[in-house]
């Protein structure tokens, strides 16, 4: 004889069934009470309920129709990404960058903040202040509403939100961000290296989104890497996978002073010497020929190891890609058994931050889906804090 369900149970039973509505119209359109009874595999009669009780807790809003539609059109209902929203922080050397964005991804303020590498801890956590505080503000949006947080820093971060090491920002080593942020928003904070992120962003919504294999190169006044290996974020078992630029011999740390030697070229800036080599200057045309040899010796090494589909390349060089993707290609061929397709972010500065808000909407999707109590779309800020 079949036992009946416990009071528990029926909870838990109840809170499985809402979750499965949420996870399809999490993913999809619109659909109607029909298309979403198919796709969950539940009864008309639950599916009903269920979306009733998340209607009443804000969880999912039904469509208008559209004007114009004739005769009694079938209700359709859609989840509601403005239920909530993140907060998305690149910290650069040069730039503090925040987004704030509904549940979706889609930013309601984006502030930057100008800052310098050589500035220490103190000051560098102070803009960071200002440029949250501005994105807040900009959205309407208060620090207790912020569902989740993700930061993008340069520098390698441990598994509790702390730079372990950083050689390109003044008193970077050792601070502890996502401590620092949590006094400052609610919700869960995550932290994680600027390439790795960048690479994140362009597998969610870049140029890498169909791609599963990917090797993605931040190319500006520092060089990294991000791997994207069968679709998801590769980190490594000390996060600290891709990092192949710690390697004095493959080249990464002298290859800027390449365009730096370049007459034209200021301390921190290389526009110059990528106009010049567009109109053909020989020397420029030289500079960015010994930039990209070695630059192409660590991003040979990753695709001989990895066999990507793509090489993406992003960062404050990509804006001169028509200069250094050619010079790049005719070096990867020379030492690669098969050079991927390369394609060039569009994302412009805000690709970190993109990146950062996908790693915060992961800790939204992570929460959800392992069957928080759904009383209530802020059960999201008692989440784990990294």
């Amino acid at each position: 004889m079949t036992e009946e369900p416990t009071g528990g149970d029926l909870s838990r039973l109840r809170q499985l069934n809402a979750l499965a509505v949420i996870r399809v119209l999490r993913t999809d359109q619109p659909l109607t009470m029909t298309e979403l009874a198919k796709r969950t595999g539940l009864s008309r009669a639950s599916t009903e309920d269920v979306t009733r009780e998340l209607i009443g807790h804000g969880w999912v809003a039904e469509v208008e129709p559209a004007p114009g539609t004739l005769g009694r059109p079938a209700r359709r209902y859609r989840f509601r990404a403005d239920a909530g929203w993140v907060l998305g922080v690149d910290i650069g050397g040069h730039t503090i960058r925040s987004l704030v964005t509904d549940l979706d991804g889609d930013v309601l303020s984006s502030t930057c903040v100008t800052v310098t590498p050589q500035l220490g801890r103190r000051e560098r956590l102070a803009a960071l202040d200002r440029c949250v505080t501005a994105a807040l503000t900009e959205a309407a949006v208060a620090p207790d509403q912020i569902w989740s947080t993700g930061v993008a820093t340069t520098g390698l971060v441990d598994g509790t939100g702390k730079v372990m090491l950083s050689d390109s920002l003044a008193e970077w080593t050792g601070v502890d961000l996502a401590g620092h942020l949590r006094r400052r928003v609610a919700g869960p904070v995550r932290v994680e290296n600027d390439s790795k992120l960048a690479a994140l962003a362009e597998s969610w919504r870049g140029v890498a989104r169909h791609a599963k294999d990917v090797v993605f190169l931040l190319a500006g006044l520092r060089t990294g890497t991000g791997l994207i290996i069968d679709g998801k974020l590769h980190r490594g078992f000390g996060n600290s996978a891709g990092e192949i630029g710690a390697l004095p011999a493959i080249g990464w740390l002298r290859a800027p002073e390449h365009l730096r030697a370049w007459s034209g070229a200021r301390e921190d800036e290389f526009v110059d010497v990528f106009l010049a080599a567009r109109d053909g200057d020989r020397e420029a045309v030289r500079a960015v020929r010994k930039y990209t040899r070695d630059i192409a010796v660590g991003v040979s090494a990753l695709i001989l190891t990895l066999d990507p589909e793509l090489l993406v390349i992003g960062g404050g060089f990509s804006r001169s890609a028509d200069v250094v993707v050619e010079p790049l290609r005719r070096e990867l061929d020379r030492w690669c058994l098969r050079t991927p397709e390369i394609r060039v972010s569009t994302f412009g500065d805000e690709g970190v931050a993109f990146g950062a808000v996908r790693l915060a909407l992961e800790q939204v999707e992570a929460s959800l889906y392992a069957g928080s109590e759904l009383s209530s779309p802020a059960f999201f800020g008692a989440a784990g804090s990294n």
